[in-house]
Order: C-alpha cells, then structure tokens, then sequence
C-alpha cells in the first residue's frame, strides 16, 4: 500500500507560489502608503504651520536649487514652507476624495438594489436618473452649484460624491439582478429573509470586489476633479490647502518660482497613476472573465 502511495505523492505537482505584483504595482502601493501616512502623521512630520509666515525669506529657492535646508522645498510668495503646505494639502486631498468616493459608491448602490428589487416604475425611474447624471456635463454642473450656494466643505466634498455615482447604479443594479436569479439568493428569500438581509449579508459581499475595483478607478478622478475646481478658486478656500490650490496659487509665480507649482503637480501625477494602476491590477485578480 506504501509502495502506490509513493509514486503519487512524488509525482503531485508543487503548490504554485502567489505571484508578487508587478514592479509599476508595487510601486504604486508603496507611494499610496507613503501618502496616506503622510495625511495621517501631518501634524507630527510637517515642520512648519501650513499657514506660518516669513516675510523675509519669501520665494525662497529649495535645497536642491540652491537654497537652505530650513526649507527643503522653498516658499512661496507669503514666506510660507511649501513642504509643510504639501503635507497638509495631501491629507486635505485626500479626504476630500475618500470622502467623495465613498458618498458616490453608497448612492449609487443603494440606488443600484432598489432598481434591481422593485423593477418595474422604480426601476425606470432609477435608469432614467443614470442616463441623466451620464449625460450631464459635471463640471459645469459643480461650477453652478458652487458659485450659487458658496464654498463649502461639507457641500464640497457630497457634490464630489455624485460624480460617477451612475457606475455604481449599474453595476449594483446587473449584478443584483444576476444574483437574484441565481440559487442562493432564492434559497435566503425562501427561507423568509428580509429584502436588507439578503442584499446586506449575501447579494452585497459577492459583488464588492467589482465595486471596489470600480472605486479605485473612480478615486484618481475626484482627486483631479478637486484639483481642478481647487485650481478655479471654487474648491477648498484659504487659510486651507489642497494638492489644487497650491497649483492655481503657484501658476502665478511659474517663471520666478516653479517650485511652489511643480511639487503638488507631481504628487497629483503620481497619486491618480498610483491609484489607476492598483486599480487595474485588481480588476485583473478580482474579475474571474479575465483569468
């Protein structure tokens, strides 16, 4: 009997070994860590108050353009660290955009359920709110809802959040109803599970890892959508900072002083390339059609 064991034990293939992601994936994982513990450590790291004045050292070069160490990025045209401006425009971009993924991710999909439970008028209703939202350019849409209501954080960030919402509503919608005709989802409606049960606790955990891919690739939008309307004077007003406004304030002193624009431009670029490529690296270990 040991004897036939033997040839299938040695004969078993050896247990495949995960894959490390690729290097443009990896590196777009270490620059999101080292963002995102950037926004949550910037009260201990920066070495300066954002708003932190000195007059006599205004427009002062980086190090790395001849300048002192006390300001390794320069300041800007106020006397202001542009390291310690950075830092905290990173934590305010940043949460600007979680904030508003999230919001759009929640509207969309609770949105996406009820279309996909009660069909018929609420599902027109639902689809025709999604044509609607798709066909309505969004930035001129921010533009009025700013420029008529004021600048507000709160405002700010949920008018961010309806962007792309109509994503979510879709992929909600496809894969609740995929699911509902499928057999588990019968078994848990036979048994007498509530409507929240069934798309909280069996229809929502099969299909989030197609909405957090979606959420990734929606996520370096809001941060490019925030840096633009930033960039326009319309989003995150003084004293705070974001990645955008340091942009649309430095433009203005882009032949004297490149540094006070070039460092956001780059940790822009860099965040929505890091962001994509996780997100397309996801997609590709998440979705099962294209394995």
């Amino acid at each position: 009997m040991s004897d036939m064991t033997l040839p299938a034990i040695a004969d078993a293939p050896p247990r495949a070994k995960r894959a490390l992601p690729p290097p443009m994936v990896l590196f777009g994982l270490v620059w999101l860590t080292l963002m995102l513990l950037t926004a949550v450590l910037a009260d201990v790291i920066s070495p300066y108050a954002y708003t932190a004045l000195d007059l006599r050292n205004r427009l002062a070069p980086p190090a790395f353009m001849g300048g002192t160490w006390l300001h390794p990025l320069g300041t800007d045209e106020l006397g202001r660290d542009v390291l310690a401006r950075l830092i905290y425009s990173i934590r305010m971009s940043l949460l600007i955009a979680f904030g508003a993924t999230i919001i759009g991710a929640l509207i969309g999909t609770t949105l996406g359920f009820l279309a996909a439970h009660f069909r018929g008028f609420v599902e027109q209703v639902v689809l025709a709110l999604v044509d609607f939202s798709a066909s309505l350019p969004f930035l001129i849409l921010a533009l009025a809802v700013l420029a008529f209501f004021g600048n507000s954080m709160v405002l700010f960030i949920c008018l961010l959040g309806l962007h792309a919402w109509e994503r979510y509503a879709r992929i909600a919608r496809g894969l609740a109803i995929s699911a509902g005709s499928q057999g588990y989802a019968a078994a848990v409606r036979q048994l007498g599970a509530s409507p929240w049960r069934i798309y909280g606790r069996h229809v929502l955990p099969n299909i989030a890892s197609t909405l957090i891919v979606s959420m990734t690739l929606a996520f370096p939008e809001i941060i490019l959508l925030e840096s633009g309307l930033s960039f326009l004077g319309l989003g995150v007003q003084p004293p705070s900072t974001s990645l955008g406004s340091m942009v649309g304030y430095g433009r203005e002193y882009l032949t004297r002083a490149p540094w006070i624009l070039l460092s956001p431009a780059l940790t822009i670029v860099l965040t929505t390339l890091s962001v994509s490529l996780i997100g397309d690296w996801l997609r590709d270990r998440l979705d099962p059609t294209l394995r």
